[in-house]
């Protein structure tokens, strides 16, 4: 005897299905994919525009850096950044990432001694302790900021470089020693990039 289904428990059919379907698809792709990041965007242009664009470092009109990505270094009457492990050279943006050498690696160890012996035939006369930022990459390979610490070790470098005074120098430093944010997270840092802006545009000794 065949067996009866109930209305009720009829599949709807498939085309039934699809408009709804497709209806939730196109309202959640505007909401989603459209009036959601328009409106990130907006707030951000508004409120943030200098981080929404980059923080970007510009002058005379022209950006010359952001103050998120660190830049190369290496005249002596410049202040020096962390060591970029990027690849093809260093604080390459599209290739950010660290060395991923280990801490009992060989090359690590050669890396750093490297370092340290470039750091010290630079500035022969000082004989502070290396700060370990000066000599270790960070994970990202962009890192813009250097301690306190490593800006004093490269302070007295700078100022016979540029025919400076020392003390000059060092209140520079102190000028662009940024704090923890609101006093709690982050460390005391410095921008290399700003630094060194602020020093080019000393007047000329």
């Amino acid at each position: 005897m065949p067996i009866r289904i109930p209305r009720d428990d009829v599949p709807a059919s498939t085309g039934g299905l699809l408009r709804p379907a497709l209806t939730l698809f196109v309202v959640l792709s505007l909401i989603t994919g459209l009036l959601y990041p328009l409106a990130v965007t907006g707030v951000a242009q508004t409120a943030f525009p200098h981080q929404a664009n980059g923080s970007l470092i510009t002058q005379a009109g022209k950006a010359v850096g952001s103050e998120l990505i660190g830049q190369s270094f290496t005249e002596p009457g410049h202040f020096w950044g962390r060591p970029s492990a990027t690849a093809p050279m260093p604080y390459n943006a599209s290739a950010s990432g660290g060395s991923n050498l280990g801490p009992t690696n060989p090359a690590l160890t050669d890396a750093v001694k490297a370092r340290i012996e470039a750091l010290r035939a630079a500035a022969p006369g000082n004989t502070q302790p290396v700060p370990v930022d000066l000599v270790t990459a960070s994970a990202s390979g962009l890192d813009p900021h250097i301690s306190p610490a490593a800006a004093a070790y490269q302070a007295e470098r700078v100022a016979r470089a540029r025919s400076l005074p020392v003390a000059q120098v060092q209140a520079l430093v102190q000028q662009h020693t940024e704090s923890p944010w609101l006093g709690l997270l982050g460390e005391p840092r410095v921008n290399v990039l700003a630094l060194n802006l602020a020093l080019d545009a000393l007047p000329k000794q």
